[in-house]
């Protein structure tokens, strides 16, 4: 019996097929949204974190705040040996370095001046900042101790001031100075001028930039914690080590926790609102398939009279109605599904290189489970009104 109601469930189906096409099409589009929703969802956060996280990972940064209306005290100055203390006596730092401030200086290519900054870096500071060594190397422990000439300058210095040739091994004058290029670098990811990377920097051994400008001080020091949730505590433990040293210095210690904890709930956030709009569209779905069942059932009133009068139990009725909504949802949502997976893939080629975009498996499960769901519950007023039908009236009825 039970396969006779499934295929009197298909067979009118089947035969109402633009109307079923019409009552699945809104089950598509829901599940679609859900699954799309979570997937740019995923991806989003992915990058906006993985935006953040590339400028330096669990980063801790402090540098001296200077009050304009007072004098600069030297001894308030954050030094070398501040940032070995941090190095020495904090549990959970996993590697520090520091730069100096920038010196502005000009650069000479072509007969034009361009406006260019040397920065002094510690041993550290590549891994930190994340930087990408694109030619050549970075500074090591031996151009530190010798004060070597030598620099590496970005991307965008290396292509004004050497357009025709290979910048590594050549030298290139800062003003009065003159540098023997070693790399050519580039921020992981940009700052935009926010940091002491600026579009034309030179960075140069810190100990040398001190000789050059008579000032050991530091301008940023970073710690890296070795964990993300030692960030925060780590934080306080710098703030602390500054203040316990320079009693009477004022000192900004920052880290990225902030960032990245906002950019987590407002992509949690957009993706409530979304999931919402999903919702809401297989709500209206879920009422297109109860307002066709009902028109179904009227229609069908006199067949349900004499399936009943053969012999058809109340539930064989509420079933095969119940079957007919079921299938509707299952087959939108399928449907919506395979849309929604195959999207990312025809996109794929017109996104960045490194730009992955996942599938949130999960939200596949969710989006069957919620529309198959809909679809059952609104499908069982209609089901259980026809099921309900007195045989006698629904003989009677024209």
């Amino acid at each position: 019996m039970k396969k006779e109601t499934w295929g009197v469930a298909l067979e009118a189906l089947w035969a109402n097929k633009l109307r079923a096409f019409l009552t699945t099409l809104g089950v598509v589009i829901g599940s679609a949204c859900i699954v799309l929703v979570f997937t740019v969802a995923v991806a989003g956060r992915q990058v906006v974190v993985g935006q953040i996280e590339a400028v330096g990972s669990n980063l801790v940064y402090a540098h001296y705040q200077v009050n304009p209306q007072e004098a600069v005290v030297m001894g308030n100055e954050i030094t070398l040996a501040d940032m070995n203390a941090v190095e020495a006596s904090l549990s959970g730092v996993l590697a520090v370095a520091s730069s100096t401030r920038s010196f502005p200086t000009t650069v000479v290519s072509g007969g034009i001046d361009y406006r260019a900054s040397l920065v002094g870096v510690t041993e550290g500071f590549q891994a930190i900042r994340n930087l990408v060594i694109l030619q050549g190397r970075f500074l090591d422990a031996v151009d530190m101790r010798s004060r070597s000439k030598v620099c590496l300058i970005t991307e965008e210095l290396a292509r004004i001031v050497f357009p025709n040739s290979d910048p590594l091994g050549a030298r290139v004058r800062a003003g009065e100075l003159s540098f023997t290029v070693v790399g050519v670098f580039r921020e992981r990811v940009a700052t935009f001028g926010l940091s002491e990377i600026q579009r034309y920097t030179m960075l140069i051994p810190f100990p040398l930039m001190s000789y050059y400008s008579g000032d050991e001080s530091v301008g940023v020091m970073y710690a890296q914690a070795g964990a993300a949730e030692a960030v925060i505590p780590l934080t306080r433990q710098v703030e602390v080590l500054l203040r316990n040293r320079h009693p009477g210095g004022t000192y900004i210690v920052e880290n990225l926790g902030g960032v990245l904890n906002a950019a987590r709930t407002i992509s949690t956030a957009l993706t409530i609102v979304l999931l919402l709009v999903g919702g809401i569209v297989l709500l209206v779905s879920g009422i297109g398939i109860m307002n066709i069942m009902l028109v179904t059932v009227t229609e069908r009133t006199r067949e349900i009279g004499v399936r009943k009068a053969i012999g058809a139990r109340r539930s064989e009725i509420l079933y095969q109605f119940l079957i007919e909504a079921g299938v509707i949802s299952s087959v939108g949502s399928l449907f919506g599904i395979l849309i929604a997976l195959a999207i990312p893939v025809l996109v794929r080629p017109l996104l960045p290189g490194d730009l992955q975009v996942p599938v949130p498996w999960g939200s596949v499960a969710l989006a069957f489970v919620v529309a198959c769901s809909v679809g059952l519950f609104f499908g069982y007023l209609p089901a259980n009104k026809a099921a309900q039908l007195p045989p006698t009236e629904s003989l009677r009825y024209e």
